[in-house]
């Protein structure tokens, strides 16, 4: 009997964390869109300049992530290499969006749209962590 309950138990745990990580990547992949959408706007990309573009920017992407990853506990570096990256992907980025202002949009787009997301997830967490306070100070006056 022991054995049947540990493994319903069981069951359940793994359940539940294989569906929170279906979640997430649900949730990352919104938000990805959401992204595309957002700098396709801001930039006024055309479908010719968005099917070269996106692949030049995912690359982009993708070599800050690495660079962060790779200097977690030196943020100087890091900035340092972020500069470089950028400078190298202006000058592609550019080959694709013909000026320098379209260039410089890519960059404020980027920093805009994640400044967007920061907010909306503090506001999130500031409103769940209300209502779990209205909760408990609804237990306790009952």
């Amino acid at each position: 009997m022991k054995k049947i309950i540990l493994l319903i138990f069981l069951c359940n745990v793994f359940g539940v964390t294989i569906i929170a990580q279906e979640t997430e990547k649900t949730n990352i992949s919104m938000i990805e869109s959401l992204k595309v959408a957002y700098i396709t706007k801001q930039l006024n990309l055309n479908t010719e300049e968005a099917q070269k573009f996106w692949p030049l920017h995912n690359n982009y992407i993708n070599e800050l992530k690495r660079a962060r990853k790779e200097n977690l506990n030196n943020e100087l570096v890091f900035e340092e290499k972020a500069l470089n990256i950028r400078k190298r992907y202006s000058t592609e980025f550019k080959k694709i969006l013909n000026s320098d202002e379209r260039v410089n949009s890519v960059f404020t787009a980027d920093r805009n749209f994640n400044n967007m997301m920061r907010k909306e997830l503090i506001n999130r967490r500031m409103n769940n962590s209300n209502v779990d306070g209205k909760a408990k100070k609804m237990k306790y006056t009952d």
